[in-house]
């Protein structure tokens, strides 16, 4: 039997989990030892954070309005949203979301009583999620170089005499096979990590193949600084353990050469609906103006509450995080993830609304006579269509929260009647260039 869990075994413990079967139990059925068990469950399992507030725990947070809990610091808001102080160490209705019971077996919540009813942090073990983390672990385990040092130097010895002679690694493996005791790909892989005194170089044939061209642009280190911690990767597992957080994808929309106007546009991807905010010019400054007077208008907690998490791509006006994260009075508002450089398609609800949106505002149309009207009455048309995803329902049918409706009034946006939608250049009268 392999060492490894396949994914029917694994289907296995998801379901022997959710009967209340314990891992003895469970290990019996697959001739595995309840260890096995028990640590591929802790190391699969995902956690689901209850608050939303990465800076306080408590399960009161969302409706807490406490003041001045903690002792002697004369601060007058909530303590709840407070970076500075932690309240949870003073106050006593402090009641933590970690939930006690994951600390012991079966690890997760699949399977309990409370599940329902219980308002804690949940943690679940599903096994195609585990099956798709073991093999991406898997498959990372096997590139690069895990030889160690002694390793190399043998292995050295044996190839660089011969490819200098000529002969190919093919060749070589050939006629050493059990003295390398590895395989051509990995050979090649070695050479090019410049691990062996001979280079690609000495490789005649391979040095007259045209080089493959990076699957990811090379990042600068200052672009490396500002991505840390907010890469593709992170969101994803962000989204994992918060699939019910609210999601906003962001970007700009440009205007023909010569004018330096464009739109900044978000899309919340649960409703399809389009908001943009007309822009004098595409740097990080005028980005920031939007989202400080959204925050001055709204309320930081609404603003929150609103955009809790934005994923956008790695243009230059998105490049400064920290501003667009924390509000004038440093207050955390949202936050920031980035796509893949050159990678659209990682945020593609937005990228689907621009095409209706650029029904109207055709690509190569100047934004030189766009006012911010214009971009009220695009975006009241584009929102007032029907899309089939939302079951032929309209972004505007959706977007109805409390919030969402003073976001909605504070941008003056209102349905357009079904038969008056124009999804055309002709509403605007706007000519390309």
């Amino acid at each position: 039997m392999s060492q490894h869990l396949t994914a029917a075994e694994r289907g296995i413990i998801e379901s022997g989990l959710l009967q209340g079967n314990s891992f003895a139990y469970i290990g019996k059925k697959l001739d595995r030892s309840p260890t096995t068990i028990s640590r591929e469950v802790r190391k699969r399992r995902a956690i689901v954070a209850r608050s939303k507030n990465i800076y306080n725990d408590c399960l009161l947070n969302s409706h807490c309005r406490r003041l001045n809990v903690c002792p002697d610091t004369g601060c007058q808001g909530k303590c709840r949203s407070c970076r500075i102080h932690d309240c949870t160490k003073y106050c006593k209705d402090y009641e933590s979301c970690i939930c006690t019971e994951l600390d012991k077996p079966p690890y997760v919540c699949n399977g309990c009583v409370f599940e329902k009813t219980c308002k804690k942090d949940h943690a679940y073990y599903s096994a195609y999620k585990a099956q798709r983390a073991y093999e991406h672990e898997l498959s990372a385990s096997r590139k690069g170089v895990r030889a160690t040092v002694e390793e190399l130097d043998r292995l050295d010895r044996i190839i660089s005499p011969l490819v200098r002679q000529g002969q190919s690694l093919n060749h070589i493996l050939a006629n050493h096979k059990d003295e390398i005791g590895l395989s051509e790909k990995t050979l090649y892989n070695y050479v090019n990590a410049n691990v062996f005194e001979v280079k690609d170089i000495h490789l005649p044939k391979k040095v007259s193949y045209r080089p493959r061209k990076q699957e990811r642009p090379v990042l600068s280190r200052k672009e490396y600084k500002y991505r840390a911690g907010r890469t593709i990767e992170v969101f994803n597992e962000f989204r994992e353990q918060n699939p019910d957080i609210p999601i906003i994808e962001m970007d700009t929309v440009k205007s023909a050469s010569g004018c330096v106007k464009c739109l900044l546009t978000m899309s919340f991807v649960a409703s399809q609906f389009l908001i943009a905010f007309l822009l004098r010019n595409g740097s990080a400054t005028s980005v920031l103006e939007v989202f400080d007077n959204l925050t001055d208008k709204l309320g930081v907690q609404t603003f929150r509450e609103l955009f809790p998490v934005i994923l956008t791509d790695n243009g230059p006006e998105f490049k400064d995080p920290l501003c667009l994260e924390h509000s004038r009075t440093n207050c955390l508002r949202t936050r920031i993830f980035y796509c893949d450089p050159q990678a659209s398609w990682q945020k593609p609800h937005i990228e689907r609304v621009h095409v209706e949106l650029r029904k109207i505002i055709p690509k190569g149309t100047s934004f030189s006579k766009l006012t911010p009207s214009d971009v009220t009455l695009a975006l009241r048309h584009v929102n007032s269509e029907p899309r089939e995803i939302l079951d032929n329902k309209t972004p505007f049918d959706v977007f109805t929260g409390k919030n969402e409706k003073k976001l909605l009034d504070l941008l003056h946006l209102s349905p357009i009647p079904p038969d008056d939608v124009m999804l055309s250049h002709k509403l605007l009268n706007l000519r390309k260039r």
